[in-house]
């Protein structure tokens, strides 16, 4: 469970964030939309330890953040691979710091490999790889030391429209398999509804919590509920809110 509370982050007498309060039950999946600028990669960057706020804290599990962890994975809008090991190698890297031998090191990167669909590329290097298939390497690594969390910053973001949207899918099956706490940051809506449990919508800068949406779809999700009623209607809704708030 994640636990937010009283955030403030200021930048040179510039707050990103202010009275931030935000929870998130064990295997939920959360997105937090809003206009750029707003505060949402700061808020995830705080949660993930890499930036620290200038007030309020950050609980998981009951216990404050004092900076990254592998009970938190990340995923960025850039892959961020190594570009002189393999895709094999980019997932043991991340693999290092965990108390089994080289062989389970290997078989559980071949796993999460398999688990994103790349079964056949362990050997390929960063640059032989298209930019869908680096984030799945991407997502592989963070997955493959079994966080309790997974942040996830646009991911998608710099994909082109068809590679985004088998990149949602991807990621909803695979966390529908193997069910964990998830944030999202994203600046679209419909990638927000389509994937996520909650939709939380953050005003502009100094960026707080507006409002919060369920998300009652059912699952497992189908690419066809984004043409249905009720998929565009909450769409609207929020598209609604984030509108009215800027």
């Amino acid at each position: 469970m994640i636990e937010i509370r009283g955030l403030t982050k200021v930048f040179h007498n510039v707050t990103a964030l202010d009275g931030v309060d935000l929870s998130l039950d064990e295997n939920e999946f959360v997105s937090l939309v809003g206009v750029s600028g707003c505060g949402k990669s700061t808020l995830l960057n705080i949660i993930a330890g890499l930036a620290e706020p200038t007030t309020g804290e950050v609980l998981v599990g009951g216990q404050p953040v004092t900076g990254p962890g592998r009970d938190r994975g990340v995923v960025f809008q850039s892959s961020t691979l190594l570009p002189w090991k393999t895709a094999q190698g980019n997932v043991e890297f991340a693999l290092r710091g965990e108390p089994i031998s080289r062989d389970e090191r290997r078989a559980r990167a071949r796993e999460h490999l398999e688990l994103v669909g790349l079964a056949g590329f362990e050997d390929a290097f960063p640059a032989q790889l298209s930019g869908g298939m680096q984030q799945r390497v991407a997502l592989a690594r963070s997955l493959s030391y079994r966080p309790s969390i997974l942040l996830m910053d646009e991911p998608f973001g710099a994909l082109d429209a068809l590679t985004r949207r088998d990149m949602q899918e991807l990621l909803t099956i695979v966390w529908e398999a193997h069910r964990l706490t998830v944030l999202f940051v994203t600046h679209d809506i419909e990638e927000a509804v389509y994937i996520s449990d909650r939709v939380v919508t953050m005003t502009p800068r100094p960026g707080r919590i507006l409002a919060e949406t369920a998300v009652a779809l059912p699952r497992p999700r189908r690419v066809e509920q984004q043409s249905e009623p009720e998929f565009l209607q909450l769409t609207a809704h929020l598209l609604a809110q984030i509108r009215g708030a800027a």
